[in-house]
């Protein structure tokens, strides 16, 4: 598994490790509006998770800024976040911040992505700080899990992988 801190602290990160080139897993989370939401919704197009512990934290804020400032220039791209955070608060959150070309997705209910993808805090019931890129295969074709969750990842290098994936 991924070797990951939490301010410092070693955490323990439940479910699977993904790599490059591993069939991406299934999973189901909420939308804002508390529909269920698969990887097969994004069927066919290139996604983009960024995986976030709190979307409410300053590092979080700015990953999902971030990526929601590049989202315009990433053509055939699903650019999704997705927290442990309720669903309500997600959508508040991106109505307060003007946050609107990512789609942020709850995993609280079920912890179906973070476990499927290796990022579930066992200590803290929250995800990892992490991005993903998968092609419109299904197939992994970048992966960042940060070693410390309070510190940014890599945005260029996601976004490359993105703008580079078919």
């Amino acid at each position: 598994m991924a070797n990951v801190t939490f301010k410092g602290n070693q955490v323990t990160l439940l479910g699977n490790e993904v790599k490059v080139g591993d069939k991406a897993p299934q999973f189901t989370v909420l939308a804002n509006d508390l529909s269920e939401v698969s990887l097969r919704d994004y069927k066919g197009n290139v996604k983009l998770i960024s995986v976030v512990p709190s979307i409410d934290t300053g590092v979080c804020d700015a990953q999902t800024r971030k990526f929601n400032e590049e989202a315009d220039k990433l053509e055939n791209v699903n650019v999704l976040t997705v927290s442990m955070d309720l669903p309500f608060a997600q959508a508040r959150w991106c109505g307060a911040n003007g946050v609107d070309k990512v789609d942020t997705l709850s995993d609280h209910r079920d912890a179906s992505f973070g476990e499927a993808f290796g990022v579930l805090i066992q200590e803290l019931r929250l995800l990892a700080r992490a991005v993903f890129v998968v092609d419109s295969n299904d197939e992994i074709v970048y992966v960042e899990y940060v070693p410390e969750a309070t510190n940014h990842p890599n945005y260029d290098a996601a976004l490359q992988a993105a703008k580079q994936a078919k």
